[in-house]
């Protein structure tokens, strides 16, 4: 077992609370030496004693000593509460308020009464987007709203903006991401599909599609039907 991952099994459950003693060296260290930490978002303990969290980027986590001598990456487990205290970090940090969600942005879908809600960043390129619409039609009593994120390149830009362009963009969408009609290429406003990069690279949205629940909780990743109605379930 390495070092990192000893001193990461011995970890104990604690909230984490801003670093008080320590900080000013930790951000002063880290930054002379390391190009990526000259700006640190956040510094916090952690609940081993001497060992605190280092958060730059948004998400990205290190646990450092108290003077950033030493840098460890990696999950920091509670053993006993069978808890990974740093992915569970990371969805807190990644969670968004969905009524904060620039919802006039996106293509709207109601099937059903609509009372569940989801909202899904997608661009029209990406293979795993269309596997995630073939299961995502399988689910009734939703609303759905597709923010289009053309993020693999400038044919998916030009697609984007030719859905968002379309009369009727939901049919537009799903004859593209289902039967593979193309768009039809029509000129307008495109200013909302710029909003949804500028918003998606602003949380540290990298992947698609990506999903958020109305509780707030993040999805990366082509998730089944079946996964997706259990995230509904879990939501209170």
């Amino acid at each position: 077992m390495t070092p990192l991952r000893t001193l990461l099994a011995a970890a104990a459950v604690a909230t984490l609370v801003p670093a008080h003693a320590g900080e000013a060296e930790i951000r002063k260290n880290l930054a002379a030496t390391i190009p990526q930490f000259a700006k640190i978002d956040e510094v916090a303990k952690t609940p081993i004693a001497g060992l605190y969290e280092v958060r730059v980027n948004g998400t990205q986590l290190f646990y450092t000593d108290a003077d950033g001598s030493y840098l460890l990456q990696g999950n920091l487990i509670d053993v006993k509460a069978r808890k990974n205290l740093t992915e569970e970090r990371v969805e807190q940090l990644s969670a968004i308020d969905f009524d904060k969600l620039p919802l006039q942005d996106a293509v709207k879908t109601v099937r059903g009464n609509g009372k569940r809600k989801l909202a899904v960043f997608e661009d029209p390129n990406c293979g795993y987007c269309k596997q995630f619409e073939r299961d995502l039609v399988t689910i009734d009593n939703v609303t759905v709203y597709l923010f289009l994120y053309p993020v693999l390149g400038p044919d998916s830009v030009t697609k984007a903006n030719n859905i968002w362009c379309a009369k009727d963009k939901g049919k537009t969408w799903s004859d593209w991401m289902g039967r593979g009609v193309a768009p039809e290429g029509k000129s307008c406003d495109t200013a909302a599909v710029e909003r949804n990069r500028a918003f998606g690279q602003k949380y540290n949205i990298t992947g698609t599609p990506t999903l958020f629940f109305a509780d707030g909780t993040r999805v990366p990743g082509a998730i089944p039907a079946a996964q997706v109605e259990k995230q509904f379930a879990a939501i209170k």
